[in-house]
């Protein structure tokens, strides 16, 4: 159930048409369709992801930006002479530096990812790999990092449109699979980073764990990243079609349990699942982090296009 693990009904039904490529030709073209309307909404040159911003800083860069009070143990040499001259105030000159943000992609690659048809994890790859792209097209530095314990190592980080076709390759290897918790996938993906520098994190998840979402997306933050959360369900998530008497079983952890579904169970567990998503939401409202809740059957396109329209990616 949601709020815990997701849970599939046993066996499972069979007879769906196979899943089509996840990154074909027709993926290709509406990716470059999607980076030319993005483009057209006149926002990219601010920067995407709100990386490539400027940063004050003490005797870095070229260009003068702001005054802050002098500090026992500062660099004489950026003390601010004539103003001490004319306002009898010690204060430091700041510059303003261009500071190249990485962007990290991070993908939740559990178990309970590969629930749904189609399947979440298909369109959070999509979903991944067309932020990506929008990076790359922008000049930004990408990196994509697959969340769990059977998941593929990190893809380092890369720059340029050409890098696009390696993502796509990367990516579409992923699968679902493995039980550990987002806290500690975020962690191990921390614990990798050679250097801690600020960057920005999307972190694409169903955020189905029973320890919740907040100890991972707050290690993200104390790590100087900021966090934009991408929350992932399927169609039969939000509006399971059974009823009586099944068995359902953990994903991710194989337990097994014989439930009689009846009107009010459901009803039970869709106001489980709200408050899922209802904390998620809060939680990130208080922090000023972008949240977006997208569904498995929604074109990718069209999901990433919202999320621009929305604002919070690009500022």
């Amino acid at each position: 159930m949601a709020g815990a693990r997701a849970a599939e009904t046993v066996p499972r039904p069979d007879g769906a048409p196979p899943r089509a490529g996840r990154f074909d030709e027709r993926f290709l073209r509406r990716l470059e369709s999607l980076v030319l309307t993005i483009r057209r909404s006149a926002r990219m040159s601010a920067g995407l992801l709100r990386a490539n911003r400027a940063s004050k800083r003490v005797g870095a860069g070229l260009e003068f930006a702001d005054h802050r009070d002098y500090a026992a143990g500062d660099d004489l040499r950026y003390l601010d002479w004539n103003l001490y001259g004319r306002l009898g105030r010690l204060a430091l000159r700041l510059f303003q530096e261009e500071e190249d943000l990485l962007v990290e992609v991070l993908v939740d690659a559990s178990a309970s990812m590969g629930v749904g048809n189609p399947p979440k994890l298909d369109l959070a790859l999509q979903i991944g790999a067309a932020l990506a792209y929008v990076g790359l097209a922008n000049l930004d530095r990408v990196a994509l990092s697959p969340l769990g314990d059977d998941a593929a190592p990190a893809l380092p980080p890369a720059r340029g449109k050409g890098a696009i076709l390696p993502i796509l390759r990367f990516l579409d290897g992923v699968r679902a699979g493995g039980r550990v918790g987002l806290a500690a996938a975020v962690r191990a993906f921390l614990s990798r980073r050679r250097r801690r520098r600020r960057g920005l994190a999307i972190v694409i998840s169903d955020f189905y764990d029973p320890a919740g979402h907040r100890a991972a997306l707050d290690l993200l933050r104390h790590h100087r990243l900021e966090v934009v959360a991408i929350q992932v369900s399927a169609p039969q998530e939000l509006a399971p079609e059974v009823h009586g008497d099944v068995e359902l079983r953990d994903i991710e952890t194989g337990e097994s349990r014989e439930l009689t579904v009846s009107p009010s169970v459901l009803a039970a567990y869709r106001r489980r699942h709200q408050t899922l998503l209802r904390d998620l939401e809060g939680y990130c409202r208080e922090r000023a982090i972008p949240c977006y809740t997208v569904v498995s059957d929604q074109p990718f396109d069209a999901a990433v296009l919202r999320m621009f329209r929305a604002g919070g990616l690009l500022r």
